[in-house]
């Protein structure tokens, strides 16, 4: 089984769109346009400025040029043995022009047909590092976020021809607003809905996601079925890194060695964090898929649940693993430990998600299924990771 002989289409679980230049600003209400995103002239250079201040979590957002999907796969593999920097690794990068598919969904469906791929969670690239920078001004935030799902369900839509589904951005800063922006997007039909991990920090008041005062928000997602994907982006955690003498600032594809080695994991804190807190056990519909963060957390995850399980049994409904187990999808990376994620999971509760069209995703989306057979998954595992898993998510299970 090859890539160009699956038998079957795929599901892809982590797509991703380049946004438009307005995508924070087409639909922002005027009373915060200066507090929310703009474009600047800065030393000859187009910028962007969010709340005031020159945004560096995508050093270049007008995406021109850009990066040929897949240019750092054999650098994500562990492979990068003439020890090259950010600009060798790249190599030539493309015109914008050169690639409507990254901006129109038409022409992104034709290449879909090209990559044998029936349909695809479509995700932001900027979007998921925009909420801690706007995180100070908190109506801004809230703004920016409205407008930006405004201009996502215009351009891409939410389930756009029952094959691109454009993942709304939810922020849980103002609770209210949640529960209103979660409502408008079900009612433009949204499968998926992203947020970023870790606690929500307001006001200078952090909170568990899970906290009561959130209940309204879990509750209409349990009620109708949609799926919350939390995938990778800039985390209130980013601010611990000064404390090592470490820039807080998240800059893609600049990090030196510590902190790709540091262990404080923002994910795998808010999937414990959920299940210490009994979200599920109070919302038993909810299904949650992690997308573009790896699978190694779950490891250590599932250890220390483990642990803490045989210490106070008491203190969960039921082992924690198995709530996980029940609950929790994970699109893992292609070098991972893919193995060992089925025994942990089964095949059943794995996604395919190739990163594209970014560098560090996979040119071809369709050749993942070779590091499932790396690893001897079956053909009907491959089937389900690849296709079937992704499908069941996008069709909502109400309560």
């Amino acid at each position: 089984m090859g890539p160009g002989n699956l038998g079957f289409q795929i599901f892809d679980c982590d797509n991703h769109f380049y946004e438009a230049e307005d995508a924070f600003t087409r639909y922002m209400d005027p009373e915060f346009k200066k507090r929310g995103m703009q474009w600047a002239e800065v030393n000859g250079r187009k910028r962007l400025l969010v709340g005031g201040r020159i945004n560096r979590f995508i050093p270049n957002a007008t995406w021109d040029p850009v990066s040929k999907p897949g240019a750092l796969d054999e650098y994500f593999r562990g492979r990068n043995p003439k020890g090259q920097g950010p600009r060798e690794l790249f190599g030539e990068l493309d015109r914008l022009a050169d690639h409507p598919e990254y901006q129109n969904r038409d022409a992104r469906l034709t290449l879909m047909d090209e990559q044998g791929m029936q349909g695809a969670i479509f995700l932001p690239t900027l979007g998921v590092g925009m909420e801690q920078a706007l995180r100070a001004d908190i109506p801004a935030l809230v703004a920016a976020f409205r407008a930006f799902n405004r201009w996502m369900e215009e351009d891409w839509g939410f389930a756009y021809k029952e094959r691109i589904f454009a993942a709304p951005y939810i922020t849980l800063v103002d609770p209210d607003n949640a529960v209103s922006e979660l409502q408008w997007a079900l009612d433009h039909d949204a499968r998926f809905i992203v947020m970023v991990g870790g606690p929500v920090v307001a006001n200078g008041v952090g909170r568990s996601p899970a906290d009561p005062v959130y209940d309204p928000f879990w509750s209409l997602v349990n009620e109708t079925g949609v799926t919350v994907a939390y995938h990778g982006g800039d985390s209130t955690y980013s601010k611990y890194l000064t404390d090592w003498g470490e820039s807080s600032e998240t800059e893609s594809f600049r990090q030196n060695p510590f902190r790709s080695l540091i262990s404080a994991d923002h994910h795998q804190d808010t999937f414990a964090n959920l299940l210490a807190h009994g979200l599920f056990a109070r919302f038993p519909n909810l299904r949650i898929a992690s997308i573009e963060t790896g699978s190694a957390w779950v490891f250590h995850l599932f250890e220390k649940l483990k642990k803490s399980f045989g210490q106070t049994p008491a203190a969960y409904p039921e082992d924690p693993r198995e709530t996980f187990k029940r609950h929790v999808w994970v699109s893992p990376f292609y070098e991972d430990e893919l193995g060992e994620l089925r025994q942990i999971l089964g095949a059943d509760h794995v996604l395919m998600g190739s990163d594209y069209p970014h560098a560090e995703g996979l040119a071809d989306p369709g050749s993942y299924v070779k590091d499932l057979k790396n690893f001897n998954y079956s053909d009907e595992d491959c089937r389900l990771v690849m296709r079937d898993n992704g499908i069941a998510l996008s069709h909502r299970r109400p309560a």
